[in-house]
């Protein structure tokens, strides 16, 4: 076999290898290709799945809290309900029953305000009377009525001219306490919480004649022009005059 039969032969066989060689490159290039697509197509269909319940749990959360924000609006408004007429029937058995009541115990309430008024208006007339019952130890001309805070103050022995003592004397009667003021005046009494205070004027002199004739107005601005306590006489004077100059 000559050479050049020998290099054919090698150019059919390396021609054959490459063809096979392209053809096992395009067989694993559409397979790859196709084994791809498929892989990208699974992938996109478990996304798509994972998406999917991705959303329906989202969807699945928001019904149920939807749901369940109904459910408490619906009980608050039943409740609020239920309350209402709760109301209601308590309102109308308290007035059922207050009408009884009212009924039952009427009459007793007037005849109980009329006895309490007897009492108080035979206490204020016995308050009167008492300097001249029997009972009453001191000299009625010696008592004088004061009404409040204490009922009566005695000076005993003051008609004969010679005070003994000073008594204050509250009149209570029947099962009548004493109230808080007049507690607290006995215990001031008790305790020797008394003293005497003898209160001072100025004397105002006039020494500039005033005509018959002339009338002097007092008013509530003469009476602030007043000298303050504590003025000299002097200035009194000259105050009293400068108003009646006036």
């Amino acid at each position: 076999m000559s050479t050049e039969t020998l290099f054919v032969f090698l150019l059919l066989f390396l021609l054959i290898i490459l063809i096979a060689g392209i053809a096992l490159l395009a067989f694993l290039y559409f397979s790859l290709k196709t084994n791809v697509s498929y892989k990208i197509q699974e992938a996109v269909t478990n996304w798509q799945a994972k998406e999917l319940d991705k959303i329906r749990l989202e969807q699945k959360e928001i019904a149920q809290k939807e749901a369940l924000d109904q459910l408490q609006h619906w009980r608050e408004q039943e409740l609020d309900i239920s309350r209402k007429q709760q109301l209601e029937t308590a309102r109308s058995e308290a007035s059922v029953q207050f009408e009884q009541w009212k009924n039952e115990y009427t009459e007793s309430i007037r005849q109980d305000a009329i006895q309490k008024s007897q009492a108080v208006t035979v206490g204020k007339i016995t308050e009167h009377i008492i300097p001249y019952l029997p009972d009453f130890k001191y000299n009625p001309k010696d008592a004088r009525f004061l009404g409040s805070p204490i009922d009566f103050i005695v000076f005993d022995g003051l008609d004969e001219g010679e005070i003994k003592r000073i008594v204050l004397m509250e009149i209570k009667t029947g099962a009548s306490n004493l109230t808080t003021r007049e507690r607290q005046i006995r215990d001031a009494i008790n305790a020797g919480k008394l003293e005497w205070v003898e209160l001072r004027r100025p004397e105002i002199v006039i020494t500039e004649p005033v005509n018959h004739g002339s009338s002097v107005e007092v008013s509530s601005t003469n009476i602030n022009e007043l000298p303050a306590p504590g003025s000299n006489e002097g200035d009194v004077q000259k105050r009293v005059r400068s108003i009646l100059e006036k």
